[in-house]
């Protein structure tokens, strides 16, 4: 039957045959290895996006921590400027206050220092009027006073003295109220 056809039987049992040893040596020869090589470069493929992809992954993750290092060194420098206004505001505050401190000690030595003046000046006064007194005195009586004398003069003087130097005192006021 397969001699009609143009069929040789014996000659394609061998083409089969050495169809299926050809094929069984090119699949343990060659498919094998190459299939192998294959899948290992499909691994190293698989392997090296991995690589990337966690690479990738620790990039962002570390910009991220650059960021937060960066958020927080800015929010320390703007603790430190906080702190530094604060610090010079206390100064200023404490400066000023020393200032204030410094005048009023210094217009209490100066109302002290005119207070003494004045009493300086007062007392002078009183001796200038006292002299001025005594002089009167002895030209109206038109001779000398004994001590004695002179001193109850003096002391009759000085006890009408203070009135009438306080009375044109320009520090006091003469006010009757």
């Amino acid at each position: 039957m397969f001699d009609a056809l143009g069929i040789n039987l014996a000659g394609l049992i061998t083409q089969l045959v050495s169809f299926t040893v050809l094929f069984v040596l090119l699949k343990k020869l060659l498919y094998g290895p190459i299939t192998g090589l294959m899948e290992r470069r499909t691994n190293r493929i698989k392997d090296s996006l991995e690589l990337a992809e966690n690479m990738k992954a620790e990039s962002q993750k570390s910009q991220e921590d650059m960021a937060k290092q960066l958020e927080a060194a800015r929010s320390e420098g703007r603790q430190l400027v906080e702190q530094a206004k604060g610090v010079a505001d206390r100064f200023r505050e404490e400066e000023i206050s020393k200032a204030r401190i410094e005048i009023q000690n210094e217009k209490s030595r100066a109302e002290s220092e005119i207070k003494r003046e004045r009493d300086a000046t007062i007392e002078a006064l009183r001796q200038e009027f006292a002299s001025l007194a005594i002089t009167a005195a002895e030209k109206v009586v038109q001779k000398s006073l004994d001590e004695k004398t002179h001193n109850d003069v003096i002391t009759q003087v000085l006890n009408d003295a203070p009135t009438v130097v306080t009375e044109g005192d320009p520090t006091k006021e003469n006010n009757p109220n």
